[in-house]
């Protein structure tokens, strides 16, 4: 008798496996819209990418500065293929695991835009990191940190527009999330914030690029 579960190609138990696969087409449909794609084959990959031009001014740490319009890509979560964990919440293997990813889907990034001349111009890599509520934001920005991504302040207000569109993602992560790792759903999901955080193209090449390896 089915059960309502489904057994996934990595071995875990999807409990509801109809709103995945929901959820799953209406992600690809916005991703279509978007032009949100992938820039690696690799499993263990945790990012698509999305090329914009920055509404904003900032200048990074190293130098690098980003002017209105310039190009830059955009990190998505590559749903698909993020580690999930059990009910017990998140251990040292699965941080061990989002580490190695990490690393992983940054280098093969490096090489994806090195390889391609029509890149040239990007600038920086950005993320609108909204993995948690506002007051563990800090948390996750210094993890994000150990891979080169600088945090950027929000300054001014935020449009009663912006907050609506906030939420309406709110909505459809946690449904992501319920569909594939029901364990991480929490009670202030739908409070999600965002925190912007910046990589500048000069650090992902010292940092994952060929010349890094090469030296290593």
């Amino acid at each position: 008798m089915d059960d309502g579960l489904k057994t996934h190609h990595d071995g875990e138990v999807r409990q509801f496996p109809w709103l995945e696969a929901m959820v799953g087409a209406l992600d690809d449909r916005l991703r279509l819209r978007q032009g949100v794609f992938e820039y690696t084959r690799r499993p263990d990959c945790l990012f698509r990418i999305q090329f914009i031009s920055s509404g904003d001014d900032y200048v990074l740490s190293d130098g690098t500065c980003i002017h209105v319009g310039a190009r830059i890509g955009n990190l998505h979560i590559w749903n698909e293929q993020f580690p999930c964990f059990s009910g017990n919440g998140p251990t040292l293997a699965w941080g061990r695991r989002i580490n190695q990813a990490f690393n992983i889907s940054l280098r093969e990034l490096s090489h994806f835009l090195d390889a391609r001349r029509d890149f040239d111009d990007v600038i920086a890599i950005c993320a609108n990191m909204t993995l948690e509520p506002a007051e563990r934001s800090d948390q996750l920005a210094r993890f994000v940190a150990r891979f080169g991504f600088e945090r950027i302040t929000a300054t001014g207000s935020r449009s009663f527009r912006q907050q609506m569109h906030w939420f309406g993602e709110n909505i459809l992560i946690s449904m992501m999330v319920l569909a594939r790792n029901a364990a991480a759903l929490r009670a202030d999901t739908l409070r999600r914030d965002r925190t912007l955080v910046i990589l500048s193209r000069r650090e992902l090449r010292r940092r994952y690029g060929l010349e890094r390896e090469q030296a290593v």
